[in-house]
């Protein structure tokens, strides 16, 4: 598979996009949490799967670069399957079921699945062995965050990406 300037530079601006959110991170991840699925489907959709894959392993280590949190270093993997899932989702349900149903099916699809499997790998497995005595009062926090937190974020960013992506096919397709 081949990918052109044009997806590069897509895939590009979307990053920025990505890594400048996650310097809110800190604020609320109800701002940085949708932005990112947001711009990973968008990437999907508008630069193609390939595209959104690369975006979505890229996007969890420039969290950890961005915010260092210990955490993070010890579940990458898992969050970048669990964007991969999304973008893999919203892929192939949108390219199987034509306009904007399959679109919103494969959002939907994506968003809780990937939810479950955070949910299940980072949540119910990874945090309860890897979290350091001290913390285990916090673990309820943590195990919310990495299931029912990433599940509204996926879906306001599915919104978010629905909201923009309407338009913006129609500028895609009069470009090419």
């Amino acid at each position: 598979m081949k990918i052109t300037t044009k997806q590069i530079t897509t895939t590009a601006v979307l990053l920025a996009i990505c890594i400048v959110s996650q310097f809110f991170k800190n604020t609320s991840v109800y701002i940085t949490g949708p932005i990112i699925n947001a711009c990973l489907i968008i990437a999907a959709l508008g630069a193609g799967m390939a595209c959104g894959i690369i975006l979505s392993v890229i996007t969890p280590v420039t969290s950890f670069l961005i915010t260092g949190s210990p955490i993070m270093s010890a579940i990458i993997p898992c969050v970048m399957i669990g964007n991969i899932i999304l973008v893999v989702a919203v892929s192939l349900i949108a390219k199987k079921i034509k306009g904007n149903a399959g679109l919103i099916a494969g959002m939907a699809a994506g968003s809780i699945v990937k939810a479950l499997f955070m949910g299940v790998v980072i949540a119910l497995v990874l945090i309860p062995s890897l979290l350091p005595e001290a913390m285990v009062p916090k673990m309820a926090v943590f195990q919310t965050t990495f299931s029912v937190t990433q599940l509204i974020t996926a879906v306001i960013g599915s919104v978010l990406a629905f909201i923009i992506w309407i338009p913006l096919k129609k500028v895609i397709a009069e470009q090419n």
